[in-house]
């Protein structure tokens, strides 16, 4: 029953939430759930693109992944693992950032989606 018609204060950020959903949020975050607990450590990961460097950002990445393998919520530790094998490419992010539109890649992708469903 705590979690009724919580499901928008998780997925949203919190700076897009509503007054009641931000009193919703607050209330939910007293309690110890598993569901709560992976949502403050999503929000905790927003911070790495926030980074400039890419030394910087695996320095908060590691740390990060050893905190979410210690949590116990399986879900969360398989993105973890999953962060864990891609890192190079999480950390290729940081160079290309100013110089690849997202919209060409997104393209590509769909392109080789395209291919991949004809094929």
């Amino acid at each position: 029953m705590i979690l009724t018609h919580a499901r928008w204060c998780l997925l949203k950020r919190p700076e897009h939430l509503t007054e009641n959903q931000a009193i919703k949020l607050k209330d939910l975050l007293s309690y110890n759930l598993k569901s709560l607990r992976a949502y403050l450590l999503k929000e905790e990961f927003q911070l790495f693109w926030e980074y400039v460097s890419p030394a910087w950002a695996e320095k908060f990445m590691d740390p990060w992944c050893k905190k979410v393998m210690r949590s116990r919520l399986e879900p969360m530790k398989k993105i973890a693992r999953m962060i864990r094998v891609h890192k190079p490419l999480f950390l290729n992010w940081f160079a290309a950032r100013d110089e690849i539109s997202l919209g060409a890649v997104e393209g590509l992708n769909n392109t080789l989606k395209a291919s991949i469903r004809t094929s």
